[in-house]
């Protein structure tokens, strides 16, 4: 995940990684992975991550046969990148790591077939200039995977989580930024003006989808297998639905660059 100077990962790397192994972070990477792998079909395409973190997409991507490269700011999460890389030596060869910044990527214009930024934006002072180096390097036919904190959700989490007064406090200001679980304030976009910065760099916007609509409360969910099962598909049915997508706590922007005439 990149970072603002004042939004470090690496002293939040343990408790990042307990998030992603939950039920509530695997929902995150289950929804957006199904939705990206969907996008590319069976081809083998090349996909870039950035703000890559521990590698939990980079791996399902390269799982998949794609060749993936992962740009992470943080040199501690992407030393675990690396370490998990490693102890899959069947996907290894797909894939690349580098540090990097959202701002200053080192790519040709569209060389990518698909380019990820989950989780990053959010941390950032805005949306229009990462989306813009972001949508650059996505090649015709390909796609842009944007995941990111759902302003139309403002106080929906608190609210189920019974902190009554932050929710309220959210609410009637419509604020865009919280402090998230693990301690650093977030930002929010709503899916239009997302949308809206797709077709400003040349793309053509792809139907969005809301993530954690019915979970993002629950912090300490823990859940068995089955159950888990029934919660993916839940979620998953009502990510593309209105009203339900509008209550996800993130939004998932799709955007794939068309051929011109």
């Amino acid at each position: 995940m990149t970072t603002t100077p004042s939004s470090d990962f690496a002293t939040v790397g343990t408790g990042y990684a307990a998030y992603s192994s939950g039920g509530r972070g695997r929902l995150r990477h289950d929804i957006t992975a199904r939705r990206v792998l969907a996008e590319l079909g069976e081809r083998s395409a090349r996909v870039l991550d950035v703000g890559c973190g521990d590698g939990e997409m980079v791996l399902r991507l390269a799982a998949a046969g794609h060749h993936v490269t992962g740009v992470e700011k943080s040199s501690g999460m992407l030393t675990s990148a690396a370490d998990r890389v490693a102890a899959d030596p069947e996907i290894a060869g797909r894939v690349t790591l580098a540090e990097g910044d959202v701002y200053d990527l080192p790519f040709e214009d569209g060389a990518f077939d698909a380019v990820v930024c989950h989780g990053v934006v959010m941390y950032l002072p805005d949306s229009v200039a990462p989306l813009a180096h972001l949508a650059r390097l996505v090649a015709v036919g390909g796609v842009l995977s944007v995941l990111t904190k759902n302003q139309l959700a403002v106080g929906v989490r608190e609210a189920l989580s019974g902190d009554y007064a932050s929710a309220r406090a959210q609410i009637e200001s419509g604020q865009a930024a919280s402090v998230g679980n693990l301690g650093i304030t977030t930002r929010g976009d709503t899916p239009e003006h997302l949308d809206d910065l797709a077709r400003a760099n040349g793309l053509t916007p792809l139907p969005w989808q809301g993530v954690r609509i019915f979970h993002d409360h629950r912090t300490d969910w823990k859940p068995t297998e089955e159950e888990y099962r029934e919660a993916l598909e839940t979620e998953w049915a009502a990510s593309s639905r209105s009203p339900y997508r509008e209550l996800g706590r993130l939004v998932h922007a799709v955007a794939r660059r068309e051929a011109t005439a």
